[in-house]
């Protein structure tokens, strides 16, 4: 099998010239710390584009094999099937040197990585590139990013879905065309740097257990303790951390391991103690208590109030796919503010509130509905400007050039970008900044249409996550890109809060030093230097979790205003149809931002574009949601 058509041949390849190990697996489940790789497949394909290599074999797992109504990979199949271990040479000397290639990579590589740290091996890959990331860049107009659906648009056949063989021979094909029109854009490639992965990240953290009552506020003088509570212990105890620890969870109280203005007590037998729980204590007026005293109010706690019964009513769930913009209620009357007195939000970046006639910006009906707008040139705050301009005519604001983009504006300076030799050889339209006055939009090309484009949501704009009716409700994925930056590096981030806007514990607090919640329902996922997703499991939150904030924080000097403008877009499962897109880029000095907020409206999840920066790094960030950050 050949990698590269006439019409692409190898020497123009160029930077796409790799030596490629394309690879598909088969699983028992989709937690790779915890199910196992039921089957294999590896295909090696060179320079040239020609195949060099094809391995594949199924797995004895020694344990259920999971769902076989999907791969169909039975016990009885899998009997007599060599154990991983076994196979993990062949398979190593195979990716050795090579760029791993896989649709969804990074829930390939984290399989192969369990499964190589479980025979004591290292899993030798040093590269790997996304499909699914390489064709968020390329944009190309599809329902969705599935496997099969990206098939039959680049013509690639395919016989048997959900086989691992199969399937990486339809990757094969897929990664011909996506490198095509990679080349054809003129896009730098999503290439994800993997180091190598101690054992000991393998070992999956106990989750935490949630406690199930809303938090009734600070311990009064003399008074009771109330289920839901939040405690936290500092200092030597008589008694063992975790006997206390246990005792009071199994009472209905959350333990924390930080203290915030939102902590009940403080339980400590040194109240004097320089710790930075009890300084913290002592700024926020939380009571303390020594371990006897807290000891004989465990004795009687009394009954707290669950967080199911503390819901708001709600308007009647809209259909699947159904959008909205109007008059919404945030759960608080707070917008992520961040508690943190020493640093105050950047006052150039406010949130605006929707407002209740505010159409839903890409609606048929403006100028510029459907189509999807490059901004290049100008100074930050002019560009800015535009993009927004473009979404209150109907319009996408894009980033990056891809295969969607329809039109280009370009502002003063904006002839010298890099991209302008490849959108002249595209023919697309470029326009001077008179034309967002007084919108002419040419036909869009057949290539360029999608059977039904992202909604586009300003900034402050709401709408509801849809609903399934019947069957298991999707993960949602919120993915956040930006321009490749060359002098420093951006994280995503999320956290996982309650009522009052605080972390019930540090494991809320999903970053690239903690990309997974112990019970796997928040997860950080890297698609390319540019790109990075939040991947949700709502419906296995707990009910203390209330809303997640979902944010980026830049490592080093730079700030949100010379990075430019962030795109956010979310969709239903990791290869979905996107349903919302959002463009956020009225940052200045900010080097933290919240991207976007989901938050519980009675039965529904509903996710706001928020793009609010602070002046202050992620630690400070972190602190204000109760994140216990060591100084």
């Amino acid at each position: 099998m050949s990698l590269v058509s006439p019409s692409f041949n190898a020497p123009a390849m160029g930077d796409y010239a790799y030596d490629w190990a394309l690879v598909d697996v088969e699983t028992s489940g989709l937690m790779a710390r915890r199910d196992r790789v039921l089957s294999v497949a590896v295909i090696t394909i060179g320079p040239d584009g020609e195949q060099t290599g094809e391995f594949s074999t199924l797995l004895n797992p020694g344990c259920d094999p999971g769902p076989v109504e999907v791969h169909g990979l039975t016990v009885e199949r899998l009997q007599g099937a060599p154990t991983f271990d076994q196979v993990a040479g062949r398979i190593g000397a195979m990716l050795q040197g090579r760029v791993l290639v896989a649709h969804n990579a990074q829930f390939d590589y984290d399989f192969l990585a369990h499964e190589f740290a479980r025979a004591r091996m290292w899993l030798p890959v040093s590269q790997r590139l996304c499909t699914l990331a390489l064709n968020r860049q390329v944009d190309p107009p599809t329902d969705d990013m599935k496997l099969g659906t990206l098939a039959a648009h680049y013509g690639v056949s395919r016989q048997r879905a959900h086989d691992a063989l199969d399937d990486t021979r339809v990757l094969a094909g897929i990664l011909r065309a996506s490198l095509r029109e990679a080349a054809r854009l003129d896009l730098p490639l999503p290439l994800v740097t993997c180091p190598p992965r101690a054992e000991s990240q393998f070992t999956p953290k106990p989750a935490k257990t949630p406690c199930a009552y809303r938090n009734p506020g600070r311990l009064t003088p003399g008074g009771p303790l109330q289920q839901g509570m939040k405690v936290a212990i500092t200092g030597e105890t008589a008694h063992a951390r975790a006997e206390l620890v246990g005792r009071a969870v199994a009472a209905g109280l959350n333990m924390m391991t930080s203290v915030s203005r939102h902590t009940s007590v403080l339980v400590t037998n040194e109240p004097a103690a320089d710790s930075a729980k009890a300084r913290r204590a002592l700024a926020e007026g939380v009571p303390v208590v020594d371990e006897r005293t807290f000891l004989r109010l465990l004795a009687d706690v009394r009954p707290g109030t669950a967080h199911e019964t503390t819901a708001a009513r709600v308007a009647p769930v809209t259909e699947p796919g159904a959008e909205q913009v109007g008059p919404v209620e945030p759960v608080s009357t707070t917008t992520s503010a961040v508690p943190t007195p020493e640093a105050a939000p950047s006052p150039c970046v406010p949130v605006p509130a929707p407002r209740p006639s505010e159409p839903s910006a890409g609606t048929s009906g403006k100028p510029l509905a459907g189509r999807r707008v490059l901004v290049l040139g100008g100074v930050h705050a002019d560009a800015a400007a535009a993009r927004t301009r473009v979404v209150e005519l109907g319009g996408s604001a894009a980033i990056n050039l891809s295969a969607s983009v329809t039109d280009v504006v370009l502002l003063p300076g904006g002839e010298g970008d890099r991209r302008m030799r490849r959108i002249t050889a595209l023919e697309l339209p470029v326009h001077d900044l008179h034309w967002l006055a007084s919108p002419t939009a040419t036909d869009r090309r057949a290539g360029a249409l999608r059977p039904q484009e992202p909604h586009v949501m300003p900034r402050g704009g709401v709408i509801d996550l849809p609903m399934p009716h019947g069957g298991p409700a999707p993960e949602w994925y919120v993915t956040a890109g930006w321009t490749p930056q060359s002098d420093c590096e951006i994280d995503a981030i999320a956290f996982l809060l309650d009522e009052d806007e605080q972390v019930t514990s540090d494991e809320d607090f999903i970053f690239y030093g903690a990309p997974e919640s112990p019970a796997g329902t928040a997860r950080l996922l890297t698609g390319g230097p540019a790109e990075q997703t939040i991947a949700l499991d709502l419906a296995s939150l707990p009910p203390a979790t209330r809303k997640i904030v979902i944010a980026a924080a830049i490592d080093g000097a730079a700030t949100f205003g010379t990075v430019g403008a962030i795109q956010i877009g979310t969709a239903p499962g990791s290869s979905g149809a996107p349903l919302a897109r959002a463009t956020l880029d009225a940052a200045t000095t900010e080097r933290t931002m919240l991207l976007a907020e989901i938050y519980r409206r009675g039965p529904l999840w509903r996710l706001r574009a928020v793009g609010q920066g602070y002046d202050y790094g992620l630690d400070t960030l972190a602190r204000g949601y109760g994140v216990d950050i060591a100084d």
